[in-house]
């Protein structure tokens, strides 16, 4: 797995460790500590596949944060993680567009499976969309 990933969390020293453990596996990893950064690492950065973003943050939340990424990055699959666990809270970031919600501290194995499976889920996507090009292009040429 190539995937490049944004790690988007308030909390300094989880980002710093978790980068350091993520490109340890061969990802790419880029890092913001609140999600205005994020959103500007983003529209700077058309590479990034996934998303690891934290619920509660200061200034913009994760939430809005994940309204935001959806809006103009669909194709792009975010992890939701919080220390902060609620129904609502989970409910409300799956309803957004959220891959899946995981809860901190979580184990390296899980995250790596879920950012795999996002990963993975973008490349289909994208590939259904160059396929459906393909198929345009082809039409109008009468082929």
């Amino acid at each position: 797995m190539l995937a490049t990933i944004l790690l988007i969390d308030d909390e300094h020293g989880f980002v710093d460790t978790m980068s350091k453990r993520l490109s340890k596996r061969s990802l790419t990893v880029h890092t913001a500590y609140n999600g205005q950064d994020g959103l500007e690492i983003l529209a700077n950065n058309h590479s990034i596949d996934v998303v690891v973003l934290d619920v509660k943050m200061p200034g913009i939340g994760g939430i809005d944060v994940l309204k935001m990424i959806k809006t103009e990055h669909p194709l792009v699959e975010v992890i939701m993680l919080t220390g902060h666990a609620t129904v609502e809270s989970a409910i409300d970031g799956m309803k957004n567009g959220a891959f899946d919600y995981m809860l901190k501290p979580c184990e390296m194995e899980e995250l790596l499976a879920k950012i795999k499976d996002a990963y993975l889920k973008k490349q289909s996507q994208e590939n259904k969309i160059y396929e459906a090009r393909a198929r345009h292009i082809e039409l109008r040429r009468g082929d």
